[in-house]
C-alpha cells in the first residue's frame, strides 16, 4: 500500500528551500542542490526555485541555480515563465542573466516580451532581444 501523503519532514524542508529562494539565501539553497535536492524542483503552483529568486530580485542566487542546470524556461501553473516574472519586476541585471543562459523571451503566456509592453517596460525589450548565438 503507498502513502498517500508526503513525508511531514521532506514537505518542511521543501517549504525551507522555497523560502531559500525567495530570501536569496544562496549558501543554504546551493548546499541542499548540491547534496541531490532537484534544482528544477516546484511547489504547489508550479514555481520552481529559479522562479522565486528571479521574482524576487536574488541575481546571486539565480545565478547559482543556472549554475547547476536550472531550466530558464520551466513555466509553472499559470504558464509564467522566470523572465516574465523578472521583467514584470524590472529586474534587469536578472533579466540580463536569464538570457545569457538562454531563457526564450516568448515562452510562457503571456511571454516576457509581451509582459515588458502590457506593463509599459519597453525599455526592457533590447535586454530580451540579446539572446546569445545558438539559443
Amino acid at each position: 500500500m503507498t502513502d498517500e501523503y508526503p513525508d511531514p519532514e521532506v514537505v518542511d524542508l521543501a517549504t525551507r528551500l522555497f523560502g531559500c529562494a525567495r530570501t536569496g539565501d544562496t549558501a543554504t539553497l546551493t548546499a541542499h542542490i548540491d547534496a541531490g535536492v532537484p534544482v528544477n524542483l516546484t511547489n504547489d503552483k508550479g514555481d520552481t526555485l529559479l522562479m522565486l529568486a528571479a521574482y524576487h530580485g536574488h541575481h546571486t542566487t539565480v545565478a547559482a541555480l543556472l549554475e547547476r542546470g536550472a531550466d530558464p524556461d520551466r513555466l509553472n501553473d499559470r504558464g509564467q515563465s522566470p523572465l516574465a516574472g523578472a521583467v514584470f519586476k524590472g529586474e534587469e541585471a536578472i533579466i540580463a542573466l536569464l538570457v545569457a543562459h538562454g531563457a526564450d523571451p516568448d515562452a510562457g503566456t503571456p511571454g516576457a516580451r509581451d509582459t515588458a509592453r502590457v506593463f509599459g517596460r519597453t525599455d526592457l525589450l533590447a535586454l530580451l532581444d540579446a539572446r546569445p548565438e545558438g539559443h
